[in-house]
């Protein structure tokens, strides 16, 4: 998540944990519309996009210019009207629902709300996802190991409704790691956090996308969570308008002239 030079992609620490291979992701001339009324909005417009494996990419613009619709098309949570999502080998557009549900279980998810269970502790909560397809092995112990690598080491045992907003957005992020993901989707994840604590959540993702190597989008509309990532990708109702390296030698610049948030 470190700004870094195009030779510079797989140089990420390893921490001592096990690597999750960075899935690319491409993307060719994805339209998406949707019903309001009578009439057909569209949310992405002709969007073509590529995704090195274990790149960082920022996606930023306003409210509306269809940042969380992206994301939902790449994770398999909606499908273009036209167009083709490939992540990984995976022709994401033609899964069935069955299929796109399985799919869906090897990338990683984080919301600006948690959708955590709070009556459930931290530690059952991030066991959700291994349930339905993971048998043969400590389920618990692997969500310990997560736990304590998001600095909750103390709080396993906690209920979800009795931490805070940044604990709970730790709970979120190791859930997300769970299941070793490939990709992980990252949508407005500070948006509902104070600025410390939210400084806090960027620099655990940006570790953890350090350490395990997994690729990184990012929907933001907020300049300091966007320089964090090393691209940055600006949409404009629905379309592509800009698409930066952010590890060029005046980074706040290009934030400035390719989205105006800084």
């Amino acid at each position: 998540m470190s700004r870094q030079g195009p030779g510079d992609a797989g140089d990420v620490r390893s921490g001592g944990h096990d690597r999750f291979p960075g899935a690319p992701i491409s993307l060719r001339n994805v339209t998406r519309f949707y019903r309001q009324g009578g009439a057909h909005v569209p949310a992405l417009v002709d969007v073509t996009l590529d995704v090195r494996a274990g790149e960082s990419v920022a996606v930023v613009g306003p409210s509306g210019s269809g940042k969380s619709t992206l994301l939902h098309v790449i994770g398999g949570m909606d499908r273009p009207d036209t167009g083709t999502v490939q992540v990984g080998g995976t022709r994401v557009e033609q899964l069935s629902r069955r299929a796109a549900a399985v799919f869906r279980r090897g990338i990683g998810f984080v919301f600006q709300h948690y959708h955590l269970l709070p009556q459930l502790s931290a530690l059952d909560n991030v066991v959700v996802p291994l349930m339905p397809i993971q048998v043969g092995f400590d389920r618990h112990e692997r969500a310990r190991e997560l736990l304590d690598a998001v600095g909750l080491g103390a709080k396993h045992a906690a209920r979800v409704a009795d931490l805070s907003g940044g604990e709970q957005q730790r709970v979120a992020i190791a859930r997300a790691l769970v299941a070793r993901p490939k990709l992980l989707l990252a949508d407005e994840p500070t948006g509902a956090l104070d600025s410390r604590t939210g400084d806090e959540v960027l620099d655990l993702l940006a570790q953890v996308q350090a350490d395990y190597g997994m690729t990184l989008v990012l929907a933001t509309h907020e300049a300091a969570v966007a320089a964090q990532c090393s691209r940055l990708v600006s949409l404009r109702d629905g379309a592509v308008v800009a698409d930066h390296a952010l590890w060029d030698p005046q980074p706040d610049e290009t934030l400035r002239r390719a989205t105006g948030l800084g």
